[in-house]
């Protein structure tokens, strides 16, 4: 199954954070680490009096269900000490599913499509940047809703080697 993951931290040094998470990602089992967008910064979306954000999103291909995918990746988070001190406040690293296929889930632990998908830019200019031709269900053609998303503030930074 295609997934893509949403990566950000604005504590810990965030770019380093966020680097290490896709180097980690390459360890997912049953899965392969396709392509990794650029780094981005970003103004906070909660609480202004924090540091802003570092993020980007990934693409995987994964054997793993959506509820195991999501179990590595709170691994992985607290495998790199995860601290979030309050909502929507700052943290050292945040791994979300953003899209696991086409398929819509709707539970207690798991939302796909990630809520607010189509309107966040830390997420949709990363996630053009790697699949430009995606289809988000519900929410259409990343093209279109990039008409749609100003970029508040989004910078892009550099593409990541690993």
């Amino acid at each position: 199954m295609r997934a893509y993951i949403g990566l950000g931290s604005n504590l810990a040094d965030p770019i380093d954070q966020v680097k290490t998470a896709i180097g980690n990602l390459q360890s997912l089992p049953d899965s392969q680490l396709i392509a990794w967008s650029s780094l981005y910064a970003s103004p906070p979306m909660g609480p202004q009096d924090q540091p802003d954000y570092i993020n980007a999103v990934a693409e995987i291909e994964t054997a793993l269900s959506a509820h195991q995918l999501l179990d590595a990746l709170q691994a992985i988070e607290q495998q790199q000490g995860r601290i979030r001190k309050r909502h929507w406040g700052e943290r050292t690293l945040d791994l979300d599913v953003l899209l696991y296929g086409q398929n819509e889930i709707y539970d207690e632990r798991l939302q796909i499509p990630h809520p607010g998908i189509s309107l966040r830019a830390f997420v949709l200019y990363p996630l053009a940047e790697i699949a430009p031709d995606l289809k988000i269900p519900k929410a259409g053609e990343i093209e279109q809703l990039l008409q749609h998303c100003p970029r508040d503030g989004l910078r892009k930074l550099e593409k990541i080697l690993l």
